[in-house]
């Protein structure tokens, strides 16, 4: 069962996308360790439609992904994953991302981890 993070679903899914993109385009990001492990299987599926690579996959990613671009570069989310991100999982069959374990948050104490993509 999916972890709810308490939030409704419309609101999780946004906060799924708007992480997926991020980590897409910035390929390391530092969330929670609960938003991390869901954030994970989404990441997963959205490199495996880039390395479908074929029209219905990219339009897929482009529903999903937001229209974020890098400060360095001009291409979008789905240009990135489908240009660079899945070539380099081609021969790797899962586990794209690598959670690290950072510590508690100063704020509230929620156990920080850093997702990157491996």
């Amino acid at each position: 069962m999916a972890r709810k993070l308490g939030r409704t679903t419309d609101v999780r899914m946004a906060m799924l996308r708007n992480l997926a993109t991020d980590l897409i385009v910035h390929e390391r990001i530092e969330t929670t360790e609960a938003k991390a492990k869901e954030l994970r299987s989404v990441v997963d599926k959205m490199i495996t439609l880039g390395k479908r690579g074929d029209l219905h996959a990219r339009r897929q990613a482009e529903a999903f992904l937001y229209n974020a671009k890098g400060e360095d570069s001009d291409q979008t989310a789905v240009q990135k994953l489908f240009s660079e991100i899945a070539p380099r999982y081609e021969e790797r069959q899962g586990g794209y991302t690598r959670i690290m374990k950072v510590g508690p948050r100063k704020g509230d104490g929620a156990k920080t981890v850093i997702i990157e993509l491996v």
